[in-house]
């Protein structure tokens, strides 16, 4: 707080992080100013969340002149690290972070961080429910959608108003931590730090597959030997990322033992943490499907036992949870035909282990805007899994190009006539699987909203 009060702190980007950052700065006696590339109209839903007595906003054309005078720069994710002019920013001595960093300094409660290509939602989900069927007062967001600065705007006011700082309203901070979230860390601390995998994506953001996983290894930079770092020993990438760590390292895999983390023996998901070998569950009551959920039910399970939650509450979490919207999500059967919404699936490796969750014919909706991602790893999949393939979007001709020698491949003007073809061709015991492989944002404002059109087009089939 004493660096920032009275400071000039230019909030860059106004999303949800962007908004909770600027609250969080306004609460601790900053001088804030808002800055976006959208036009005042487009914001104004967004700025009415704020108190406008003490804010300078700046949008639209110009926006970047609100970073001439600024003491410290605070960046939403979706904002390129990169940017000229944050660049000019740095040279000028001043700092830029993220929301992410922001949140961190006044966080109190222990922060248990998960990154990795895909999964992320899923298991930090089940970790919040986890904590709290064990009674746990627990904060889940991040990434996944609450900003991290509004937990830290609620711890800042539980200190400033004396009651205890040793306590805070929060037992466990849960983060969804994304590579872009990384770019901007300078002190975040997680307690715990798990790296799920590790896959090509936004290769439209980084110069290298190098540079990807570099940054989502930085999840674990500031950790010291009181802490714990949980890596997938399944995924090459992520298991040598242990190499150096002063944390105390764990593991999960569904391939071999491990000494310390989660591993299958047989049918049965054990946990060994705090030199404590238990059985949490046998496979098949993990109730999200495929194997990658069984990965991410491991790597939730090693944390929230490694927090104290008892085997029995543990049980009737993964019994009874049954995934998150948009990914994996069971819309409906119609005429013996399984519609799956798997919309949050926006890279090739998240679509080829939605392929490989089924065990019947798949008509696979796929495209979008391509983030640079190796459609060729689809082909084996696609001939295998597929008995019909529609591409929608700006990266269809890419993927068709990427299937050469596949058969039954289509283009679809829309999601509807994609949606309209799959349920004309399916015939009963086949999956259509919208999976896409790619961004949204050609035609839709985000996955969310491309899953819920989906589902609309799917509930109104006849």
């Amino acid at each position: 707080m004493t660096e920032l009060k009275g400071k000039k702190v230019t909030v860059v980007g106004l999303a949800r992080s962007g908004v909770a950052a600027a609250r969080m700065l306004q609460a601790v006696g900053a001088h804030v100013t808002v800055a976006d590339g959208k036009e005042t109209v487009d914001v104004a839903s967004v700025l009415s969340q704020l108190d406008r007595r003490t804010l300078t906003v700046v949008v639209g054309r110009g926006y970047e002149s609100a970073l001439e005078r600024a003491d410290l720069v605070v960046i939403s994710p979706g904002v390129p690290y990169r940017m000229e002019a944050l660049q000019a920013v740095r040279r000028r001595g001043v700092r830029v972070i993220g929301e992410l960093e922001l949140a961190s300094w006044f966080l109190t409660a222990p922060v248990l961080a998960v990154t990795g290509t895909n999964g992320k939602s899923t298991t930090v989900t089940l970790v919040g429910l986890l904590l709290a069927e064990s009674g746990k007062r627990v904060f889940v967001g991040g990434n996944l959608g609450t900003p991290l600065c509004e937990a830290a705007l609620a711890s800042y006011q539980w200190t400033s108003q004396g009651r205890g700082a040793d306590k805070g309203p929060y037992d466990y901070i849960v983060a969804e931590v994304s590579s872009f979230q990384l770019e901007t860390i300078e002190r975040f601390h997680p307690w715990v730090a798990a790296v799920l995998n590790v896959s090509t994506d936004h290769m439209d953001r980084y110069d290298s597959l190098q540079d990807y996983v570099a940054t989502k290894a930085r999840i674990f930079e500031n950790q010291t030997a009181e802490d714990f770092a949980l890596v997938n020993r399944d995924d090459e990438r992520v298991a040598e990322l242990d190499r150096g760590l002063r944390a105390r390292v764990l593991g999960f895999s569904r391939t071999k033992p491990v000494e310390a983390g989660a591993y299958l023996d047989g049918d049965r998901v054990m946990v060994a943490v705090q030199g404590r070998l238990q059985e949490v569950c046998r496979r098949e009551e993990i109730l999200i499907p495929g194997g990658h959920n069984l990965a991410n039910a491991m790597a939730a399970l090693t944390i929230g036992l490694l927090c104290g939650c008892p085997i029995e509450a543990a049980r009737r979490v993964v019994r009874t949870f049954p995934g998150l919207e948009h990914a994996l999500e069971i819309v409906r059967e119609r005429h013996g035909v399984l519609f799956v919404n798997d919309s949050k699936g926006t890279n090739v490796d998240a679509t080829l282990k939605a392929l490989e969750s089924f065990d019947r014919p798949i008509l696979l909706i796929a495209g979008g805007r391509d983030k640079g991602g190796d459609f060729v790893r689809l082909r084996e999949a696609v001939r295998r899994r597929t008995k019909r393939t529609i591409l929608i979007g700006e990266a269809a001709p890419r993927i068709r190009a990427a299937l050469n020698g596949c058969e039954r491949i289509s283009d679809a003007a829309s999601l509807r006539e994609a949606v309209e073809t799959a349920a004309r061709e399916a015939r009963p015991g086949d999956v259509v699987l919208l999976s896409p492989a790619c961004a949204s944002f050609d035609m839709f404002a985000d996955y969310k909203d491309r899953g819920a059109q989906f589902k609309n087009l799917v509930q109104s089939l006849p």
